[in-house]
């Protein structure tokens, strides 16, 4: 069986990392091409912070490339880990996540490897067709790579992981960064606090506020609802803009791209470039003044109302219901 190699997305977790869900999603959906392989590509110490977990998820090999040459340059000694080893493993295909380092990743590498790439793909299935959201969200369509080794980026929350243990022999990768892959040198890391909340893009439920919420102190009321639920805390490109709440926590097109089984949009209208990049939740509910709201056509229930009698009613409830 032909090796699907899998690019491990970790985070920083206080003084190591963490594996991030995306990677066991990755390693179930390469299952259906051929047999997972993970790469970590990283600090010395990162496959063994993660080889129990991603053998669990079904690594039959984990290739361990771990240097300074690679912690402490940006995205590119990761490409040219990965072009090394699809010419040495002739691997069926690569899977990396679709997070802003991810695609990056990808597309050095399909110049690299001279490959088709698709990115923000939701399924692939065994003859190689993917399902992708294109166009801003408008357009569910079925694509297949058509010259080289396949390239995909999954969408995180999109598939949803299945464990199958396999041996997660590790197999050490020598290591030869050139020197143009070497010109961006990190200086400095600051870990973010997370305030407890699940990382944005990984949240299996998320409650996003828009314009409507008003200003900066309101967010009050999203954070609250959000953390009655155990979700993370999400903002339109509106809300962002009018400095409401953080841009890191922006959610659409030109913001990060979110999946979760539910979706609260709190006084968002629904313009596209907000649903384009959350129109894959599984539930979404939306709460709006507005009844003609554009949000209303993409939710699956809807609240016509004052957010501000809606939302402190609703979080009041589901607390005394988990209580």
């Amino acid at each position: 069986m032909s090796e699907v190699l899998v690019l491990v997305e970790t985070v920083a977790d206080g003084d190591g990392v963490a594996l991030k869900k995306v990677t066991l999603e990755m390693l179930t959906a390469a299952r259906a091409l051929g047999e997972p392989s993970a790469v970590v590509a990283g600090a010395v110490g990162t496959a063994a912070a993660v080889k129990e977990r991603v053998a669990e998820y079904g690594a039959a090999k984990i290739y361990v490339a771990e240097s300074d040459d690679i912690d402490n340059h940006l995205v590119a000694p990761k490409a040219e880990v990965l072009a090394k080893l699809v010419a040495d493993t002739s691997a069926a295909a690569v899977i990396l996540p679709s997070t802003q380092e991810g695609k990056e990743v990808a597309g050095r590498l399909a110049i690299k490897i001279g490959s088709g790439l698709l990115t923000d793909i939701s399924e692939v299935n065994s003859d190689g067709t993917a399902t992708q959201v294109v166009f801003a969200g408008a357009v569910i369509v079925k694509s297949k790579v058509a010259k080289g080794t396949p390239i995909y980026t999954v969408r995180p929350n999109s598939v949803a992981p299945q464990p199958q243990p396999a041996a997660g022999e590790e197999v050490p990768v020598d290591i030869a960064i050139s020197d143009d892959a070497k010109r961006v040198t990190v200086v400095g890391r600051t870990l973010e606090a997370s305030g407890g909340r699940p990382e944005l893009t990984e949240a299996s439920i998320i409650v996003s506020g828009g314009r409507g919420v008003g200003s900066a102190e309101n967010f009050a009321l999203i954070e609250g609802l959000a953390d009655s639920l155990g979700g993370a805390v999400g903002a339109s490109r509106a809300a962002t803009d009018s400095g409401f709440y953080p841009h890191q926590y922006q959610v659409g097109q030109t913001g990060k791209t979110v999946s979760p089984q539910l979706y609260v949009a709190v006084g968002i209208s629904g313009a596209i470039q907000h649903r384009a990049g959350m129109q894959t939740s599984k539930t979404i509910v939306a709460i709006n003044k507005d009844n003609e709201a554009p949000i209303f056509e993409l939710a699956d229930f809807g609240v016509v109302g004052d957010l501000f009698q809606i939302v402190p009613v609703l979080t009041e409830e589901i607390t005394k219901r988990k209580a």
